[in-house]
């Protein structure tokens, strides 16, 4: 199923302010939220959808990303769904949507009682998340064009093997927190002007998460988490751009107590290519004739992405002319199609000449048909302004 934009999904402009695109998903989720749907499958799937569309525009760097590639700049490759994106490939759970956008649900990481009292769910226990990482991949114009599979060694916490990322130390290491009774939050009266007003906020004693390690893990230090490596393959789909983030879900840090991983952010940078210049989908070669070849006409070879190839060249040929090669440049990283090569042709007028070349060349000046007509002289021209439009 195709994605909406997420913009239409949330109903507002693409110019809204962060307030706004806030608002709008408050209220998208209010309308949605499974507390208020039971058992509605439509209304959960629109939930999450407002939850994704939230996740990217809230953020100034996956919305920037949005508005430049599309779904492709959080997918990393057209229509399949693949492991990049701000909810990856795999999607989020509820709980997930709640633990990120505790602040949207009243302050809470679950629930709908903090919307202000439609339905009745309960509060959910913490659940924490751990942070990004970000690394960054340097490719080649052959790896930008067909895509490549790159592997990092990354530096971060992993769960911690020996406590199974509990925090504990054995089985008997946890216990149920004594002051929420393992609900993660605790409800209070404050008297006011307007009465007695019942507020619920997060356990003190165990901060939400419902329970308290008596013996913490001798590993970890009751973290559920130590600093350790992992080696991390990306796909890097064909056609990104320099400056392009991908992430990748779950790869970055993990989360305290078996709590949910970050994500893993690749920043792209194209290495220059010495003889092909990039414009976007195209690509651009400055080719240098002879000028015997300009006027008698030949073959020259042509770099591409993959080898040289030969091009004809037509007698006559006047500086500034563009050969088009279809289908030898960058493939659209939304898969519309690849780009071209566009070979700019100038002439090459000697510095120096011997006594020989001078004189055949005085000899030739004296003809009419050595003399630029006016015709090739505004078209020259025409191409030289269009630079400046």
């Amino acid at each position: 199923m195709e994605k909406r934009d997420y913009y239409e999904v949330l109903g507002v402009e693409k110019n809204a302010s962060a307030d706004e695109i806030k608002k709008a998903y408050r209220k998208k989720a209010i309308q949605y939220h499974p507390d208020k749907n039971p058992g509605d499958k439509e209304a959960e799937e629109k939930f999450k959808e407002a939850a994704e569309a939230y996740d990217v525009l809230s953020n100034p760097d996956k919305r920037a990303r949005y508005d430049q590639f599309g779904h492709a700049g959080m997918s990393g490759a057209a229509g399949n769904g693949g492991p990049f994106g701000g909810f990856g490939g795999g999607g989020m759970s509820m709980d997930d949507i709640f633990s990120m956008f505790g602040d949207i649900f009243g302050g809470h990481s679950g629930g709908f009682s903090g919307f202000g009292g439609f339905g009745g769910g309960g509060a959910q226990q913490r659940v924490f998340r751990g942070s990004d990482l970000r690394v960054k991949v340097k490719l080649n114009l052959k790896e930008v064009s067909t895509g490549v599979e790159k592997k990092f060694k990354l530096k971060k916490y992993v769960t911690c093997q020996h406590c199974h990322g509990t925090g504990a130390e054995g089985n008997g290491g946890m216990e149920t927190c004594p002051t929420c009774k393992g609900s993660g939050s605790v409800i209070r009266n404050q008297q006011t002007i307007l009465g007695t007003m019942q507020t619920r906020t997060t356990c003190p004693t165990c901060g939400g998460e419902g329970k308290i390690i008596k013996n913490k893990c001798k590993e970890c230090g009751g973290e559920g988490i130590v600093y350790g490596e992992e080696v991390v393959s990306v796909k890097i789909p064909a056609g990104v751009a320099d400056g392009m983030q991908l992430s990748m879900s779950g790869k970055g840090n993990a989360g305290k107590h078996n709590g949910v991983p970050g994500d893993l952010l690749i920043l792209v940078e194209e290495e220059p290519n010495k003889e092909l210049i990039r414009d976007e989908n195209d690509l651009i070669y400055n080719l240098l004739l002879s000028f015997p070849t300009a006027a008698l006409g030949g073959a020259v070879e042509i770099p591409t992405i993959d080898g040289k190839v030969k091009v004809k060249i037509e007698p006559g040929t006047q500086p500034g002319k563009v050969l088009r090669l279809r289908g030898k440049g960058i493939p659209n990283v939304n898969g519309y199609g690849t780009g071209d090569l566009l070979v700019n042709i100038s002439i090459y007028v000697p510095e120096a000449l011997s006594k020989d070349e001078k004189k055949a060349l005085e000899e030739m000046e004296g003809s009419e048909n050595f003399k630029p007509n006016t015709s090739v002289k505004e078209k020259i021209f025409k191409k030289f302004r269009s630079l400046f439009d």
